[in-house]
């Protein structure tokens, strides 16, 4: 039995490699959704890979997830700063979470700093770029495992 991670990608992440390269570097979105999608059938891993500029679309994924996924991982993007549903759908989901940014939003501007989905989640990796993505995937992957145990 493979394991089932949700991969959800907030607002403005289908622009990476085109939007301020030195925030989130030059990997285009397509080609971080094939290095995420090949580290995860190393693992054995069925990833959903989603995005959406629409946070309601969001909140619905999170909803859905509860009865199909094992785990979420989830970039909110500017969503993370605003978001009270997203932060609420990702409490009802009663599994691993875990928050992630490719930049470091707590040495950026000072309305980046506060993460509203940061105290639901089991943890978060910042700021370590794209790279970000498949450590994500293998906490996720571990975490998992040993919840299985």
């Amino acid at each position: 039995m493979s394991i089932k991670i949700l991969f959800i990608n907030g607002p403005n992440l289908n622009l990476l490699g085109e939007r301020e390269q030195s925030q989130y570097g030059t990997v285009t979105y397509e080609q971080l959704k094939d290095l995420c999608i090949k580290k995860s059938n190393e693992l054995d891993i069925k990833l959903e890979f989603v995005q959406s500029n629409i946070e309601g679309e969001i909140v619905t994924w999170i909803q859905k997830a509860k009865n199909k996924q094992d785990g979420i991982i989830i970039n909110a993007a500017g969503f993370t700063h605003t978001s009270v549903s997203i932060r609420d759908a990702l409490q009802i989901f009663n599994k691993p979470k875990i928050e992630l940014h490719i930049s470091n939003i707590y040495n950026r501007e000072e309305f980046r700093k506060k993460s509203l989905i940061s105290d639901v989640v089991n943890g978060g990796i910042f700021g370590l770029g794209s790279n970000g993505y498949i450590l994500a995937i293998m906490a996720m992957h571990k975490m998992l495992l040993n919840e299985n145990k």
